[in-house]
């Protein structure tokens, strides 16, 4: 008897500690030391310019027992774009683009979560870029279980993609080329590595 119940209070101890790490719902801070808002354009005509932005933050809620209950808000500063070229960052930060000293920020604000798969989801919601406003959605894969990192954080994570035309925000500025065709075009590729860290 004494054995069984050994076994048992053994069981309960492991299930006690694992709980935490099987389903964590709640609010998730965005870490942006370990995660990534990157975006693709063609340019020219012949070739993909990539970047992305370096200052962002947002708060992912997480419903386990029902994903579809599920919210994302972010916000990311327009000024940290970054091609790896001062002259053409200098370029999107005007007012021909994203004009960043009247419009300091994009955010994005979730609607709706719908399951789209296995660890697949569609997450709709509002972007408002440029003074802007117009919905996305953005193809999940995740969330991603929990685990916990050396310092006890909780942490899970999430990759994202969607596609916009950037005329459908204002950003309409461009350059005929000789050759036909124009100097950037309009469909941006939007990509995002996401880890999050538990609020306490």
């Amino acid at each position: 008897m004494k054995s069984y119940l050994k076994a048992f209070l053994s069981s309960l101890a492991v299930l006690i500690t694992l709980a935490p790490l099987v389903a964590q719902a709640g609010s998730w801070q965005i870490d942006p030391d370990h995660s990534s808002v990157g975006f693709k354009v063609r340019h020219m005509m012949v070739s993909n310019v990539k970047g992305d932005f370096g200052t962002f933050s947002g708060v992912v809620d997480i419903n386990d027992q029902d994903v579809t209950k599920s919210s994302v808000s972010v916000s990311i500063v327009t000024a940290s774009i970054n091609t790896g070229v001062a002259k053409r960052d200098a370029h999107l930060k005007s007012a021909d683009f994203l004009d960043v000293a009247k419009f300091p920020a994009m955010t994005f604000v979730s609607s709706k979560v719908v399951k789209a798969g296995k660890d697949k989801l569609k997450v709709y919601g509002l972007l408002t870029l440029h003074g802007i406003t117009r919905e996305v959605v953005l193809d999940v894969d995740g969330p991603s279980g929990v685990s916990r990192d050396p310092y006890g954080n909780l942490r899970r994570g999430a990759s994202a993609t969607t596609k916009i035309n950037r005329k459908d925000f204002g950003l309409v500025w461009n350059a005929l080329l000789e050759t036909g065709g124009v100097a950037v075009g309009e469909e941006v590729q939007i990509s995002l590595e996401i880890e999050m860290i538990a609020k306490k």
